[in-house]
Protein backbone atom coordinates (compact mmCIF):
# COMPACT_ATOMS: atom_id res chain seq x y z
CA UNK A 1 0.00 0.00 0.00
CA UNK A 2 2.82 2.37 0.87
CA UNK A 3 6.02 1.50 -1.02
CA UNK A 4 9.21 2.08 0.91
CA UNK A 5 10.46 4.43 -1.79
CA UNK A 6 7.79 6.97 -0.81
CA UNK A 7 9.66 7.77 2.41
CA UNK A 8 13.31 8.18 3.23
CA UNK A 9 13.50 6.43 6.59
CA UNK A 10 16.91 6.49 8.24
CA UNK A 11 16.58 4.81 11.65
CA UNK A 12 18.84 6.07 14.43
CA UNK A 13 20.71 3.11 15.94
CA UNK A 14 22.75 5.21 18.36
CA UNK A 15 19.86 5.83 20.72
CA UNK A 16 17.74 3.51 22.81
CA UNK A 17 13.99 3.38 21.92
CA UNK A 18 12.83 3.60 25.55
CA UNK A 19 15.22 6.48 26.27
CA UNK A 20 13.94 8.30 23.18
CA UNK A 21 10.31 8.00 24.27
CA UNK A 22 11.19 9.19 27.77
CA UNK A 23 12.95 12.21 26.30
CA UNK A 24 9.64 13.11 24.61
CA UNK A 25 7.64 12.61 27.81
CA UNK A 26 6.24 9.36 26.46
CA UNK A 27 4.82 11.04 23.37
CA UNK A 28 5.41 8.79 20.40
CA UNK A 29 4.76 5.20 19.39
CA UNK A 30 6.33 2.06 20.79
CA UNK A 31 6.51 -0.57 18.05
CA UNK A 32 7.05 -4.19 19.12
CA UNK A 33 7.40 -7.45 17.19
CA UNK A 34 4.70 -9.63 18.75
CA UNK A 35 4.71 -12.45 16.22
CA UNK A 36 7.31 -14.10 13.99
CA UNK A 37 6.64 -16.72 11.33
CA UNK A 38 9.66 -18.22 9.64
CA UNK A 39 13.01 -16.38 9.40
CA UNK A 40 13.24 -12.83 10.73
CA UNK A 41 15.84 -10.06 10.82
CA UNK A 42 14.85 -9.14 14.40
CA UNK A 43 13.62 -11.44 17.18
CA UNK A 44 10.28 -11.66 18.95
CA UNK A 45 10.01 -8.77 21.40
CA UNK A 46 12.31 -6.41 19.49
CA UNK A 47 11.25 -2.79 20.02
CA UNK A 48 11.48 0.45 18.05
CA UNK A 49 10.34 3.99 18.84
CA UNK A 50 8.59 6.14 16.24
CA UNK A 51 8.66 9.79 17.17
CA UNK A 52 5.90 12.33 16.44
CA UNK A 53 8.01 13.82 13.62
CA UNK A 54 8.35 10.41 11.96
CA UNK A 55 11.87 9.72 13.15
CA UNK A 56 12.72 6.11 14.02
CA UNK A 57 14.90 4.94 16.87
CA UNK A 58 15.98 1.40 16.07
CA UNK A 59 14.35 -0.84 13.49
CA UNK A 60 12.23 -3.98 13.22
CA UNK A 61 13.36 -5.13 9.78
CA UNK A 62 16.22 -4.59 7.36
CA UNK A 63 14.40 -1.53 5.99
CA UNK A 64 11.38 -3.32 4.53
CA UNK A 65 8.57 -2.04 6.75
CA UNK A 66 9.79 1.07 8.58
CA UNK A 67 8.30 3.59 6.13
CA UNK A 68 4.90 1.94 6.37
CA UNK A 69 5.16 1.75 10.16
CA UNK A 70 5.73 5.51 10.29
CA UNK A 71 2.52 6.12 8.33
CA UNK A 72 0.49 3.84 10.62
CA UNK A 73 2.17 5.32 13.70
CA UNK A 74 0.87 8.77 12.81
CA UNK A 75 -2.61 7.28 12.58
CA UNK A 76 -2.36 5.58 15.96
CA UNK A 77 -1.17 8.83 17.53
CA UNK A 78 -4.11 10.69 16.04
CA UNK A 79 -6.57 8.04 17.29
CA UNK A 80 -4.66 7.30 20.49
CA UNK A 81 -5.41 3.60 20.03
CA UNK A 82 -3.13 0.58 19.52
CA UNK A 83 -2.83 -1.14 16.17
CA UNK A 84 -1.49 -4.53 15.14
CA UNK A 85 -0.06 -5.00 11.66
CA UNK A 86 0.95 -8.04 9.65
CA UNK A 87 3.78 -7.95 7.11
CA UNK A 88 5.15 -10.59 4.79
CA UNK A 89 3.42 -13.96 4.61
CA UNK A 90 -0.40 -13.63 4.59
CA UNK A 91 -0.20 -9.83 4.87
CA UNK A 92 -2.79 -7.54 3.25
CA UNK A 93 0.10 -5.25 2.28
CA UNK A 94 1.12 -7.40 -0.66
CA UNK A 95 3.42 -4.74 -2.12
CA UNK A 96 5.66 -4.73 0.98
CA UNK A 97 7.87 -7.76 0.66
CA UNK A 98 10.08 -9.35 3.31
CA UNK A 99 13.13 -10.80 1.53
CA UNK A 100 13.48 -13.48 4.22
CA UNK A 101 10.08 -14.88 3.18
CA UNK A 102 8.67 -14.93 6.70
CA UNK A 103 5.90 -13.05 8.44
CA UNK A 104 5.95 -10.31 11.09
CA UNK A 105 3.23 -9.16 13.47
CA UNK A 106 3.97 -5.70 14.87
CA UNK A 107 2.05 -3.96 17.65
CA UNK A 108 1.96 -0.15 17.75
CA UNK A 109 1.34 1.41 21.18
CA UNK A 110 0.75 5.19 21.06
CA UNK A 111 1.88 7.38 23.97
CA UNK A 112 2.95 4.56 26.33
CA UNK A 113 2.51 5.29 30.04
CA UNK A 114 5.38 7.55 31.07
CA UNK A 115 5.41 6.35 34.69
CA UNK A 116 5.79 2.77 33.56
CA UNK A 117 8.61 3.72 31.20
CA UNK A 118 10.39 5.60 34.00
CA UNK A 119 10.13 2.57 36.29
CA UNK A 120 11.28 0.28 33.49
CA UNK A 121 14.29 2.44 32.74
CA UNK A 122 15.19 2.69 36.40
CA UNK A 123 15.44 -1.10 36.55
CA UNK A 124 17.41 -1.23 33.32
CA UNK A 125 19.87 1.39 34.58
CA UNK A 126 20.44 -0.77 37.67
CA UNK A 127 21.10 -3.71 35.31
CA UNK A 128 18.12 -5.66 36.54
CA UNK A 129 15.95 -7.98 34.47
CA UNK A 130 12.57 -6.35 33.85
CA UNK A 131 9.43 -7.25 31.92
CA UNK A 132 7.08 -4.81 30.17
CA UNK A 133 3.48 -6.01 29.82
CA UNK A 134 1.47 -4.60 26.88
CA UNK A 135 -2.28 -5.08 26.59
CA UNK A 136 -2.76 -5.81 22.91
CA UNK A 137 -6.35 -4.55 22.76
CA UNK A 138 -6.23 -1.59 25.15
CA UNK A 139 -2.64 -0.48 24.63
CA UNK A 140 -2.02 -0.13 28.37
CA UNK A 141 1.42 -0.79 29.85
CA UNK A 142 2.59 -2.18 33.17
CA UNK A 143 5.54 -4.01 34.68
CA UNK A 144 5.28 -7.76 35.22
CA UNK A 145 7.20 -10.32 37.23
CA UNK A 146 10.74 -10.91 36.03
CA UNK A 147 10.12 -14.63 35.52
CA UNK A 148 7.90 -13.90 32.50
CA UNK A 149 9.42 -14.86 29.14
CA UNK A 150 8.88 -12.74 26.03
CA UNK A 151 5.62 -13.76 24.37
CA UNK A 152 1.85 -13.45 24.18
CA UNK A 153 -0.41 -14.77 26.93
CA UNK A 154 -4.14 -14.08 27.39
CA UNK A 155 -4.12 -10.90 25.32
CA UNK A 156 -1.00 -9.47 26.97
CA UNK A 157 2.36 -9.38 25.24
CA UNK A 158 5.36 -9.52 27.56
CA UNK A 159 8.70 -8.01 26.56
CA UNK A 160 11.59 -9.27 28.67
CA UNK A 161 14.57 -6.90 28.94
CA UNK A 162 17.91 -8.23 30.13
CA UNK A 163 20.96 -6.04 30.80
CA UNK A 164 23.15 -5.23 27.84
CA UNK A 165 26.52 -6.96 27.57
CA UNK A 166 29.23 -4.74 28.98
CA UNK A 167 33.01 -4.97 29.02
CA UNK A 168 35.53 -4.37 31.79
CA UNK A 169 38.84 -4.11 29.92
CA UNK A 170 42.11 -4.25 31.86
CA UNK A 171 45.50 -3.61 30.31
CA UNK A 172 47.79 -1.18 28.59
CA UNK A 173 49.16 -0.57 25.13
CA UNK A 174 47.63 -0.69 21.65
CA UNK A 175 45.78 -4.00 22.17
CA UNK A 176 43.85 -2.68 25.17
CA UNK A 177 43.10 0.73 23.61
CA UNK A 178 42.12 -0.73 20.22
CA UNK A 179 39.76 -3.26 21.78
CA UNK A 180 38.15 -0.60 24.01
CA UNK A 181 37.76 1.72 21.01
CA UNK A 182 36.10 -1.04 18.94
CA UNK A 183 33.66 -2.00 21.68
CA UNK A 184 32.79 1.63 22.35
CA UNK A 185 32.30 2.37 18.63
CA UNK A 186 29.43 -0.13 18.42
CA UNK A 187 27.81 1.19 21.60
CA UNK A 188 28.56 -1.58 24.05
CA UNK A 189 29.07 -0.20 27.56
CA UNK A 190 32.72 -0.51 28.52
CA UNK A 191 35.37 0.73 30.91
CA UNK A 192 39.10 0.62 30.27
CA UNK A 193 41.00 0.12 33.53
CA UNK A 194 44.73 0.69 33.22
CA UNK A 195 47.84 1.74 35.13
CA UNK A 196 49.15 3.47 32.01
CA UNK A 197 48.21 7.11 31.52
CA UNK A 198 49.08 7.13 27.82
CA UNK A 199 46.69 4.24 27.15
CA UNK A 200 43.95 5.97 29.12
CA UNK A 201 44.54 9.24 27.30
CA UNK A 202 44.11 7.78 23.83
CA UNK A 203 40.75 6.16 24.56
CA UNK A 204 39.43 9.10 26.58
CA UNK A 205 39.73 11.19 23.40
CA UNK A 206 37.26 8.76 21.79
CA UNK A 207 34.80 9.01 24.65
CA UNK A 208 35.62 5.71 26.34
CA UNK A 209 35.05 5.62 30.08
CA UNK A 210 38.30 4.97 31.97
CA UNK A 211 39.61 4.24 35.44
CA UNK A 212 43.17 4.27 36.75
CA UNK A 213 44.63 1.46 38.86
CA UNK A 214 47.97 1.39 40.64
CA UNK A 215 47.97 -2.24 41.75
CA UNK A 216 46.84 -5.51 40.15
CA UNK A 217 43.31 -5.85 41.44
CA UNK A 218 39.73 -5.02 40.48
CA UNK A 219 38.57 -1.73 42.00
CA UNK A 220 35.88 -2.21 44.64
CA UNK A 221 33.42 0.02 42.79
CA UNK A 222 33.26 -2.26 39.75
CA UNK A 223 30.38 -4.67 40.28
CA UNK A 224 30.64 -7.61 37.89
CA UNK A 225 27.31 -9.22 37.02
CA UNK A 226 26.50 -12.17 34.76
CA UNK A 227 26.21 -9.93 31.69
CA UNK A 228 29.78 -8.63 32.09
CA UNK A 229 32.86 -9.70 30.14
CA UNK A 230 36.28 -9.20 31.75
CA UNK A 231 39.16 -9.05 29.25
CA UNK A 232 42.84 -8.53 30.05
CA UNK A 233 45.49 -7.14 27.66
CA UNK A 234 48.80 -7.13 29.53
CA UNK A 235 52.25 -7.93 28.15
CA UNK A 236 53.54 -7.84 31.73
CA UNK A 237 51.63 -10.86 32.97
CA UNK A 238 52.48 -10.13 36.60
CA UNK A 239 49.48 -7.78 36.52
CA UNK A 240 47.11 -10.65 35.82
CA UNK A 241 46.79 -13.03 38.82
CA UNK A 242 45.33 -10.50 41.28
CA UNK A 243 42.76 -9.29 38.76
CA UNK A 244 41.88 -12.77 37.53
CA UNK A 245 41.57 -14.25 41.01
CA UNK A 246 38.84 -11.75 41.83
CA UNK A 247 37.20 -11.98 38.39
CA UNK A 248 36.99 -15.77 38.58
CA UNK A 249 34.98 -15.47 41.80
CA UNK A 250 32.50 -13.15 40.09
CA UNK A 251 29.45 -13.87 37.93
CA UNK A 252 31.15 -12.66 34.72
CA UNK A 253 30.01 -14.72 31.74
CA UNK A 254 33.40 -14.32 30.00
CA UNK A 255 36.89 -13.93 31.45
CA UNK A 256 39.90 -13.94 29.16
CA UNK A 257 43.52 -12.84 29.01
CA UNK A 258 45.84 -12.06 26.12
CA UNK A 259 48.95 -14.15 25.59
CA UNK A 260 50.49 -17.21 24.03
CA UNK A 261 49.95 -20.80 25.11
CA UNK A 262 53.10 -20.55 27.16
CA UNK A 263 51.76 -17.44 28.88
CA UNK A 264 48.48 -19.27 29.48
CA UNK A 265 50.25 -22.19 31.16
CA UNK A 266 52.25 -19.85 33.39
CA UNK A 267 49.05 -17.97 34.22
CA UNK A 268 47.32 -21.18 35.27
CA UNK A 269 50.28 -22.13 37.48
CA UNK A 270 50.28 -18.70 39.15
CA UNK A 271 46.55 -18.92 39.87
CA UNK A 272 46.88 -22.40 41.33
CA UNK A 273 49.69 -21.13 43.56
CA UNK A 274 47.36 -18.39 44.81
CA UNK A 275 44.77 -20.96 45.80
CA UNK A 276 42.38 -20.58 42.86
CA UNK A 277 40.58 -23.87 42.19
CA UNK A 278 40.92 -25.76 38.93
CA UNK A 279 37.16 -25.44 38.46
CA UNK A 280 37.44 -21.64 38.55
CA UNK A 281 40.53 -21.62 36.34
CA UNK A 282 38.64 -23.67 33.76
CA UNK A 283 36.40 -20.62 33.18
CA UNK A 284 39.37 -18.63 31.90
CA UNK A 285 39.74 -18.14 28.14
CA UNK A 286 43.20 -17.97 26.63
CA UNK A 287 44.75 -17.54 24.19
CA UNK A 288 41.79 -15.29 23.50
CA UNK A 289 40.07 -14.74 20.15
CA UNK A 290 38.67 -16.84 17.35
CA UNK A 291 41.60 -16.13 15.03
CA UNK A 292 44.69 -18.07 16.15
CA UNK A 293 47.87 -16.04 16.70
CA UNK A 294 46.44 -12.65 15.66
CA UNK A 295 49.48 -10.40 15.55
CA UNK A 296 48.09 -6.91 15.07
CA UNK A 297 45.86 -4.97 17.45
CA UNK A 298 42.94 -4.53 15.06
CA UNK A 299 42.69 -8.20 14.11
CA UNK A 300 43.03 -9.23 17.74
CA UNK A 301 40.30 -6.83 18.81
CA UNK A 302 37.83 -8.16 16.23
CA UNK A 303 38.81 -11.74 17.04
CA UNK A 304 38.27 -11.30 20.78
CA UNK A 305 34.98 -9.44 20.37
CA UNK A 306 33.70 -12.24 18.13
CA UNK A 307 34.64 -14.81 20.75
CA UNK A 308 32.92 -12.92 23.55
CA UNK A 309 29.73 -12.54 21.52
CA UNK A 310 29.86 -16.22 20.58
CA UNK A 311 30.03 -17.16 24.28
CA UNK A 312 27.15 -14.77 25.03
CA UNK A 313 24.87 -16.22 22.34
Amino acid sequence: MYPLQQANIQPDFNKDPIDALLAEGGHGVLAVIVGVEGPSYRPLGAVMAIMPDGGCIGSLSSGCVEADLVIHAKSTLANNSPLQLRYGKNSPYFDIQLPCGGGLDILLIPNPNIKVLVALNSMRNMRQVCVLALDVEQGSCSLAGVDRPTGLENGVFYVRFVPQIRFFIFGKGPEASTFASLVNSINYPCILISPDQETLHWVEILGVRTETISCPTIPDGLLIDRWTAVVLFFHDHSWEPGILKKALKSHAFYIGAQGSRRARDMRYADLLAQGVSEIDIARLHGPIGLIPSARDARTLAISVLAEVLQVAS
